[in-house]
């Protein structure tokens, strides 16, 4: 069988070469793949792993840091925060041709879609999520200098290159001119607070990039996708889960996505479980709201715009857009100003 991006037998050999045994035949299959990293679930007569590269197109180098992923990961593996455990790393793609990481496999429940959470009553939905925002936390009290990983980012003024990244992302990928969108640039850049916690944040943390316990759903038995994860201001992490919940964010990822459902919380009431099991103070709420909203909409044109050029037609992405002006309006009021 020919998996893209994926040379079975050069990874046997890294395997064996890196001091992992792999006993008999190596069986590889693609779990999942499309605009994210790639990832294979690898076996061999005795044991499983999960392989991550990027994608083979559209490479965005930030957005696809196989390092960063490794690295957080194996600094987690240990504390509160449930990984899986890192096996290798061929950081000179010498296997497949890009950067690869091999972790063990964690199995469990993989929620992405709302058939998926069909099979979930109200109940087990409403732990879940719950168990997902205390893993949140968690993350969030992780001492980073601890874990060594005070060199892992640059959480003073985080939130100002936040806006400033976002801001040049939009000039870079826009396919028309929006007026809110430079409205609500304007009120964030105004908006942001003074002052700000730091501690190691996910970049991109909900329900699809877990890995739940089948049997009790609200226990959370991996984390995964961190290459989006950095040293930053926390309540960023929580407000873009916050803002995910919000429906025109299916138009991003183009399918019903199990964490837009009605049947979870809201994401007012996600925010306030999330400021008692942390203790933090969501003080300057607003703006991280708005920011989240302003980043969702940049995305969403960002994945068109790539599509138009025909690095990525499948999967929605032509329509990815439409979500862009829902995103600024409801970051501008958010923010407390009115859409044009």
């Amino acid at each position: 069988m020919i998996l893209p991006g994926m040379d079975i037998a050069a990874l046997r050999g890294y395997l064996i070469g890196a001091g992992i045994p792999v006993r008999g035949e190596l069986r590889v299959e693609l779990i999942s793949g499309g605009r994210s990293n790639l990832t294979f679930k690898a076996a061999d007569d005795i044991s499983t792993w999960v392989v991550r590269r990027p994608p083979t197109s559209g490479l965005t180098p930030s957005a696809h840091d196989m390092a960063r992923e490794y690295t957080v990961t194996s600094r987690l593996h240990g504390t509160a925060v449930p990984v899986a455990k890192t096996v290798a790393f061929d950081a000179e793609g010498v296997a497949v041709g890009a950067p690869v990481t091999v972790v063990e496999y964690v199995d469990g429940t993989v929620i992405r879609d709302q058939s998926d959470l069909a099979a979930l009553s109200d109940a087990q939905i409403a732990s879940s999520a719950a168990g997902l925002v205390e893993t949140l936390a968690g993350l969030h009290a992780v001492d980073y200098r601890a874990v060594g990983l005070e060199n892992f980012g640059r959480p003073d003024g985080f939130v100002a290159r936040q806006v400033a990244l976002w801001a040049g992302q939009w000039e870079r990928v826009k396919t028309r001119e929006l007026a809110d969108v430079a409205t609500l640039r304007a009120a964030i850049e105004q908006a942001i607070p003074a002052a700000s916690d730091a501690s190691i944040i996910h970049g991109d943390f909900r329900i699809d990039n877990t890995i739940l316990d089948p049997a009790r759903p609200e226990s959370v038995r991996a984390v995964v996708d961190w290459e989006m994860s950095t040293l930053g201001d926390p309540l960023t992490d929580i407000a873009l889960m916050c803002v995910y919940r919000s429906p025109i964010f299916d138009l991003v990822l183009g399918s019903d996505a199990a964490w837009t459902s009605p049947r979870l919380p809201t994401a007012d009431e996600l925010a306030q479980q999330y400021c008692l099991r942390s203790g933090r103070d969501l003080g300057d709420w607003s703006f991280y709201l708005a920011l989240a909203n302003f980043k969702l909409g940049v995305i969403g044109e960002g994945i068109t715009h790539r599509a138009l050029r025909g690095s990525d037609a499948g999967g929605g992405a032509l329509r990815a857009a439409e979500a862009t002006p829902e995103f600024m309006a409801a970051g501008l009021r958010a923010i407390g100003h009115r859409a044009t």
